[in-house]
């Protein structure tokens, strides 16, 4: 009986703990410029938590919903959350256009960075580093958010077709955040 119910308590303690985030990638060292004009590096990021997306300014779409999301993601998380837009139209897409079009979403620019550079540096990160899709001429562009920790490790997808998004994110922010360094 004793042995029963010590199984049955270690058993009810492992079902109380969630599993940490898996890591389904590494995001690779980039240079590119943000809204301001100012170069912006991956390693700005570096001991952050940080959420990703890939839109484009002029889009009817879902990138004006996206956007939405992430300035709620702004409001529900730490202020040390970053958020990076990545542009998959970086003919159009300059910092000037960047910079009005975060001022639109009510973007903190101390947190949240919308990103234009070189097309073939965004097609690797969209491509190759956050397995979304390609940026290209058709502007077709993955409608999900990206969720990295402070080592520049993928830790979820989240995707605005399974629903509001900004909760899961929001909380699985705050897990990655009490994670050791």
């Amino acid at each position: 009986m004793r042995i029963t119910l010590l199984c049955l308590a270690v058993l009810l303690s492992a079902c109380g703990r969630e599993q940490p985030l898996p890591v389904l990638g590494q995001v690779p060292q980039f240079q590119l410029t943000d809204q301001l004009g100012h170069p912006f590096t991956r390693s700005a990021l570096d001991g952050h938590v940080w959420v990703a997306d890939f839109i484009f300014t002029h889009c009817e779409g879902p990138c004006p919903r996206m956007s939405s999301h992430m300035r709620a993601i702004q409001k529900k998380t730490d202020a040390s959350v970053r958020l990076v837009s990545f542009t998959v139209d970086p003919a159009n897409d300059t910092p000037p256009v960047l910079e009005s079009y975060g001022r639109n979403f009510g973007a903190d620019n101390s947190r949240w960075r919308f990103l234009t550079g070189d097309a073939a540096t965004l097609n690797t990160l969209d491509h190759d580093a956050f397995h979304l899709g390609s940026v290209g001429a058709g502007l077709d562009h993955s409608t999900r958010f990206v969720l990295i920790d402070g080592k520049g490790r993928i830790r979820g997808y989240y995707g605005i077709a399974e629903g509001d998004p900004v909760a899961r994110i929001s909380k699985d922010a705050a897990r990655l955040e009490k994670e050791p360094a």
